[in-house]
Parts: C-alpha cells; sequence; structure tokens
C-alpha cells in the first residue's frame, strides 16, 4: 500500500473510501523555500506561554554559568580558574563532574506538577548541551548520557511521561547540534566543515533518535558551531520531521539550523536570547528568557537580586504576547534533581496571575496597537473568540483614573470590565479617540491580582 518514499498509493486511497484528507497532506522538500512555507500548527501560536529547563552536567559545579567547560578550558576566565583550584584537586576533569550528576532528588511527578502550576502550555527540556551530555541513554553518545553516568536514569522518558500523564502541556526537547570537545566535530571544523564526519555519526542520529523515542511536539535546536546549515543536512531532517516523522502534524520548530538561518528560517524566530523588539513583527517569534539574569544553568552563587522578580516576569509576558510573540521562561534546576524554591515560587506567582489574566494572554492576537501612547505601562491584546481588546496595565494609578488613548469608545455599546472584578466600570470617552476609566476603590487584599491587572474592552473598534 505504499508509494514512492512510503506515501499510500492515492488511487488506491480512493478506491477505500479513505478521507481525501489523506490525499492533501502536502509534502515538502528538502530546501528552505519548502520548509518555510509549512504553516506554523496553531497551538503554538495559542499557547503562548511555555518554561525552558536547562540541565545537565554543568548543574554539578553550578558555577558562573552553563557555559562553565568552555569559559574553564577554553576561554580560562580568571572566576572559573581559581573556582576549580581552590575547590578540586589538580588533574580534576570536566567528565569527573558526571559521576557526581546525581538527580537523588528528581521527582518527575512533582516537576510536572510544578509546570502546571505555572500555567504554561508546553516545556522545553534540554536533552543535550553543547557539552554532548544526554540525559537519555544515546546509542550515539557512549557513556556520556544519564542512562550510564550519574542518575543511571532515562530524565526525558520519566519527564515526558509525567508531563503528559499529569499535565496538558506539550512536551518539547532542546538539542545542540555541535559539542564544544568533541573530537570528530573539531576535525570537522578544522576541516573547514568539508568533511562531516560529526553530524553523520552523532548529530543527527541523535535527532531521528530523540524524535522516534519521545516524539517532541517542538524541536528546540541550538549551537550551530559556525557551521553551515548544509553541513548540518538541516533541510533533510527538517523534511523528514515534516513529512515522515510521528509529529509530523503537530511538531514546531525554532531557527537555529546553521550559520544564516536564525531569524531567517525555520517555524518560530528566536532571532537571539533574551529577545524582546517591543513592537510586532511579521513572522513568529519567540522571547527565550531566563529568571536568572547571569545564567541559564543553576548557579549556587546566585544572590536574590540576581533573579528577575515577579513584577518583570509579568511585564515580560505581556510585552512579549502584545507583540505577537511566545514567551519562554528558564529555570535551572540543582544536580541533584530540585527545581530551587526561588523558581518554583516564580512560576507559582505567574500561574497565580495567569489564573486571572488568563484570558488576555492565550489564544489572543496582536491587536492595531501593542502598547498605549498615552499611558506608559499598557499593553494591548485581543481576544478574537470573544471580540475584546485586553488592556494589561502593569501600575495601579493612584488617581483611581486610567486613561487610554488608543480605544475608540461608543456610548451605550463599550463595555470595560476588570479581569477577576465582577461589576462593570464607568468611562468618559475622550472624543473620537481615547477614554478614561474610573477603577474601583479597593483595598490590596480586594484587587483581583497583585503585579498587573487587565481591562477588558468590547465595542472599541
Amino acid at each position: 500500500m505504499s508509494g514512492p518514499g512510503g506515501r499510500a498509493a492515492p488511487a488506491l486511497l480512493l478506491l477505500l473510501g479513505l478521507p481525501g484528507l489523506l490525499l492533501a497532506r502536502p509534502r515538502y522538500e528538502p530546501t528552505w523555500g519548502s520548509l518555510d512555507a509549512r504553516p506554523l500548527p496553531a497551538w503554538f501560536d495559542e499557547a503562548k506561554f511555555g518554561i525552558f529547563i536547562h540541565w545537565g552536567v554543568f548543574s554539578v559545579p553550578s558555577f558562573g554559568s552553563e557555559w562553565f567547560w568552555w569559559y574553564w578550558q577554553k576561554e580560562k576566565r580568571e572566576p572559573y580558574v581559581k573556582f576549580m583550584e581552590a575547590n578540586y584537586p589538580p588533574g580534576f576533569s570536566y567528565e569527573d563532574f558526571g559521576p557526581l550528576f546525581t538527580a537523588e532528588f528528581f521527582d518527575p511527578n512533582q516537576w510536572a506538577d510544578i509546570l502546571k502550576a505555572s500555567g504554561a502550555k508546553y516545556v522545553v527540556l534540554t536533552s543535550k548541551h553543547h557539552e554532548g551530555f544526554t540525559l537519555w541513554g544515546s546509542k550515539y553518545s557512549w557513556n556520556w548520557n544519564a542512562v550510564d553516568v550519574g542518575p543511571k536514569r532515562d530524565l526525558v522518558a520519566e519527564l515526558a511521561t509525567s508531563v503528559r500523564n499529569r499535565t496538558d502541556l506539550h512536551f518539547g526537547l532542546y538539542h545542540s547540534l555541535f559539542e564544544w570537545f568533541n573530537r570528530l566535530f573539531l576535525e570537522d571544523a578544522t576541516n573547514a566543515f568539508k568533511t562531516r564526519k560529526f553530524p553523520t555519526s552523532k548529530s543527527l542520529p541523535e535527532l531521528y533518535e530523540i524524535v522516534t523515542k519521545y516524539q517532541p511536539e517542538i524541536i528546540w535546536s541550538d549551537g550551530d558551531g559556525n557551521a553551515p546549515d548544509t553541513y548540518w543536512n538541516s533541510t533533510g531532517f527538517l523534511a523528514w520531521l515534516y513529512n515522515d516523522s510521528p509529529v509530523r502534524d503537530t511538531v514546531v520548530t525554532n531557527d537555529r539550523w546553521g550559520v544564516g538561518s536564525i531569524c531567517t528560517h525555520g517555524g518560530f524566530y528566536t532571532c537571539s536570547d533574551r529577545y524582546n523588539p517591543g513592537h510586532l513583527l511579521p513572522h513568529k517569534w519567540e522571547n527565550c528568557m531566563t529568571i536568572d539574569r547571569s545564567s541559564w544553568g543553576y548557579r549556587r552563587d546566585a544572590r536574590l537580586g540576581d533573579y528577575l522578580a515577579i513584577e518583570d516576569l509579568v511585564k515580560q509576558l505581556a510585552e512579549t504576547v502584545s507583540c505577537g510573540g511566545n514567551l519562554l521562561m528558564n529555570i535551572g534546576p540543582t544536580h541533584d534533581g530540585r527545581i530551587a524554591v526561588v523558581f518554583e515560587e516564580r512560576l507559582r506567582q505567574v500561574g497565580a496571575w495567569l489564573k486571572v489574566n488568563g484570558e488576555a494572554i492565550y489564544g489572543t492576537k496582536p491587536w492595531r496597537a501593542q502598547n498605549d501612547t498615552v499611558t506608559p505601562g499598557v499593553w494591548y491584546t485581543f481576544s478574537p473568540k470573544e471580540g475584546k481588546v485586553n488592556a494589561i496595565f502593569l501600575n495601579w494609578p493612584g488617581s483611581g483614573t486610567l486613561e487610554l488613548g488608543e480605544p475608540r469608545a461608543k456610548l451605550g455599546e463599550t463595555q470595560v470590565k476588570l479581569a477577576g472584578y465582577k461589576e462593570l466600570l464607568k468611562w468618559v470617552a475622550l472624543g473620537e479617540k481615547g477614554m478614561i476609566i474610573a477603577l474601583p476603590q479597593l483595598t490590596p487584599q480586594q484587587l483581583p491580582c497583585q503585579w498587573g491587572w487587565t481591562l477588558q474592552l468590547t465595542d472599541v473598534n
């Protein structure tokens, strides 16, 4: 029942009376022109908010950054060299950290419950960072993976199972194309990437392996190693992913598939870490950022001021979604498998905020204005199903009134509601455009939420 390339023969499908939908599935060629024409699965834009998890052997030293190995061995940065000299014996190698990545407190059910409480709709776990250590028992990463060394557990499988059993989150995986110190990669780099030993024997087989084994709905690629997409055969892999993989209908991908592809090719654009343009973009994008201002991995030396406050996170979420983006908020667990209490608190706070204001985030579209022209700290989204304009304001005005310069209100038609508060609010139009809204007089305890509020406006052009 197969035609060329494993496709069911159309004539036979018609004879069997199978739905015409099966015949309509497009085939994507391994070219950027064809791949970039694939529509982004709708769930991703509707989700708006995800959690990134950076976890690996770098969580053992948990000092400075998840780039610890590179900064210590390659760049020989002084703080890293001194840290090793002061705390580890001479001759201690980065590989010696592997058995110390123990994950004895890793409870995937607890992680899933925290992720659910955050209000996120998807999660992306680092299956492998630039250090090359895989969090699953990869056939292509012998003795440098979480099943052979350290936890002796398939961490990817455990988290995937818990997320799918206990939440409605979409499960995704980050994967680094290159590895800093892999000899095959370094040999290819020396040959100006005219040889392709590393991608054919290591990186690409890993990608096929994680897709087939764990069926992630996000492949978050990273780390091109200054090599072009032709070296990585990115278009060949993506054509398989979109045409023949077990997640071909729902999977989304990012834009990090080789030098020159970022912000140009792929499913959604990331453009750069912590990318937040502050204005509407013509292509779906994601702001991947981290609660710890300085690192994606866990840092034992972090101080309270290094972590973004909940007010900062709500602001980032409102700004990002109003400009058409998704927010991917990163946490870094500890080497023993804990989500540090400060990260858990931030995630639960965002979840509490979304319980009240979620209608202004999930499933929304950008409005004709992204932020208000009169009052700073006001960001707009549009709920197409309800036909509402949402004005998320980050500062409660001391005057008790909020002026909005963008909405065109109509007497007898426009209604204004504060999310989480039952009664309609009074307002006055300011000519053809703009309005002043009287906010309810509430004590701090009576406020529907903290750290930002949503006005829901109906019939405001």
